[in-house]
């Protein structure tokens, strides 16, 4: 945060031209950063005196707002405004959340041009309101998942067109069906499906021939990265989630399926859950985050024996 609020700063208001508010928030950072590093090396080129009583005090809700002010009353006098931009914010620690979410509202509090735009798993909305009761009423919580109709078509279809190929309406057909309208998964099999076709168009043969090598990637890339961190307990719980379907699955049915009961997996689910692989859509059941993870949990692993997936 030290690097991005000073990075922002001198993007609002270049150095040359500071005046007495930029030359003010640049202390203000500087105080924070001496707070995160002894040696204060995270404000380095800002050449200033820390400003004592301000992001000092250690605690990060306080200080993370005092920073966010600076900021922010240093962008409104030059008539400009700063967003930062997070990804994985489910991972965040909930101190860290709160604090964040505080100096939002501080910004808020004081009308200066400062927000954050952050991406993360379905319950962040949950893990928010738990950081900061009024969490709910500061954002905006909007839900982005696969893509439906006719946006999936274009999706797929559209680039294409634009390079002068078409692709047969069937083998649109295959390709909608086996990705599910999952963005990232049209992108793979419309690629392989482009660099099998021999002619001016991409065929119902070409998007069948280019499932394997679809499957083959993902499981290569995209799955396995995600399995490499789970040990053998916790792939087997996945594996036990996978033999009872894609939907959210209660608890106590994937216990059966393990042969425990409930209190004796929960640990493993609740890794799980923190590790980013499972999020819980409403109490008592979990989903897995990602598409079609159960197709692989399937496919690369028996339910009576030890994952051959390599970590």
């Amino acid at each position: 945060m030290a690097n991005l609020a000073r990075r922002a700063l001198l993007e609002v208001s270049p150095k040359a031209r500071w005046d007495e508010r930029a030359r003010a928030a640049a202390g203000v950072l500087r105080s924070f950063s001496l707070g995160v590093r002894p040696d204060g090396t995270l404000a380095v080129g800002l050449d200033v005196e820390a400003v004592a009583g301000k992001a000092d005090s250690g605690n990060l809700n306080d200080d993370l707002a005092d920073v966010f002010e600076a900021i922010g009353r240093a962008a409104k006098d030059r008539e400009g405004g700063v967003v930062f931009l997070f990804d994985e914010i489910q991972f965040l620690a909930k101190r860290e959340l709160e604090a964040l979410i505080g100096a939002v509202h501080r910004t808020v509090q004081y009308q200066l041009p400062v927000t954050f735009a952050g991406a993360g798993l379905p319950q962040l909305p949950g893990l928010a309101g738990e950081a900061k009761s009024y969490a709910e009423r500061l954002f905006k919580f909007p839900t982005i998942g696969e893509l439906t109709g006719d946006a999936a078509r274009d999706a797929l279809v559209e680039p294409a067109r634009f390079e002068e190929t078409e692709i047969d309406e069937d083998a649109v057909e295959v390709i909608l069906q086996y990705t599910e309208g999952y963005p990232y998964f049209i992108q793979e099999f419309g690629r392989a499906a482009w660099d099998l076709a021999g002619g001016p168009a991409i065929s119902l043969e070409d998007a069948e021939a280019a499932q394997e090598i679809v499957e083959m990637v993902l499981d290569e890339s995209f799955f396995r990265a995600r399995i490499q961190r789970c040990t053998l307990e916790e792939r087997r719980y996945m594996r036990a989630m996978a033999e009872l379907g894609s939907d959210a699955q209660k608890a106590s049915e994937v216990a059966e399926v393990l042969g425990k009961g409930s209190e004796q997996v929960a640990p493993l689910r609740a890794r799980l859950i923190n590790k980013g692989l499972l999020y819980t859509p409403r109490y008592g059941f979990a989903k897995f985050t990602v598409p079609q993870f159960d197709r692989f949990m399937r496919r690369h692993m028996e339910m009576d024996a030890d994952p051959p997936i390599e970590a």
